[in-house]
């Protein structure tokens, strides 16, 4: 059986992974779709404050929130899929992720903003698809239909 990872961070650009997916246009029968949500580690001063139990409900919370949407879409269409809430830096515990499930492929969405924004800001899906071992589909949500005038 086919391993996929599914990145998301709860954004509407996810649930458009989400229904590339569950649209089969990549897709063959047989696969697992891996929803994988990766919550940023708090500071040491937050640490020193908050109890680890505290930051573990946190951080699964945030977690739940973000794969909901996805989720959906994928059980409404009858995708098998495993939800997984991690936490760290998003780039290197999706690659780390992937190559423990030795994924085919990993989904994610992308807000698109183009090079500069992702030069200034940072990219996870850039540095996703810069690392990756497997191959990487990014996938835009579709634009909203403009009002005619």
């Amino acid at each position: 059986m086919s391993n996929i990872v599914l990145a998301t961070d709860g954004s509407a650009f996810s649930d458009a992974a989400a229904r590339f997916l569950a649209d089969g246009k990549l897709l063959q029968t047989g696969f697992t779709v891996h929803v994988v949500h990766v919550s940023p580690d708090v500071t040491g001063q937050v640490r020193a404050f908050v109890s680890k139990e505290t930051i573990d409900a946190w951080h699964n919370e945030a977690s739940e929130k973000a794969m909901t949407s996805v989720c959906a879409i994928l059980e409404a269409a009858k995708v098998p899929f495993e939800r997984h809430a991690l936490h760290g830096y998003p780039p290197e515990k999706i690659l780390a992720h992937a190559k423990s499930v030795n994924a085919s492929a990993i989904v994610m969405g992308t807000h698109g903003r183009g090079s500069f924004f992702d030069a200034v800001l940072g990219s996870v899906a850039g540095r996703v698809l810069a690392q990756a071992a497997c191959p990487v589909v990014m996938v835009k949500a579709e634009e909203k239909a403009k009002p005619q005038v």
